[in-house]
């Protein structure tokens, strides 16, 4: 695909004698694959059905929520596990698995999300910090 144009450069001067030149353009057309990945991203039904991010001023339970599945997501990462093992390992379905591994917090309790994240590290590897920084009460796990 080109196209011809007059042979003017920005400033308004000729180039090559103000004569005419070839623009080419090297577009890559797109693969089928990407397009049906875009047409499902696309896709009203899915919408809301990706990572959600922690919520703007989060509650301590809420940031305590999104750090344990993170820490999910990352056991999975750093341990090379498919979503069949995570599942067995942790004793759920494949969508309550994708809800943590999305980060979807207000689909659990704190509770549970402790509970599950029991099931991949040592009880003396999960501890609740509570530190007082400038008024302010902040809640981390570790």
């Amino acid at each position: 695909m080109g196209g011809w144009r007059n042979g003017r450069g920005r400033s308004g001067g000729s180039i090559g004698g103000g004569g005419m030149f070839k623009i080419s353009y090297n577009i890559m057309p797109r693969d089928k694959e990407f397009e049906k990945i875009l047409q499902e991203a696309e896709d009203p039904k899915n919408i809301g059905q990706g990572s959600w991010a922690c919520p703007e001023n989060p509650t301590p339970s809420e940031k305590t929520k999104y750090e344990l599945c993170e820490k999910i997501l990352g056991y999975q990462e750093d341990n090379n596990l498919s979503d069949e093992i995570m599942t067995r390992k942790l004793h759920l379905t494949q969508t309550e698995l994708e809800d943590i591994l999305f980060c979807r917090i207000s689909k659990f309790t704190l509770d549970y999300l402790i509970n599950a994240t029991s099931k991949l590290f040592l009880p003396d590897e999960i501890k609740l910090v509570v530190e007082s920084k400038k008024d302010n009460l902040n809640v981390r796990t570790v």
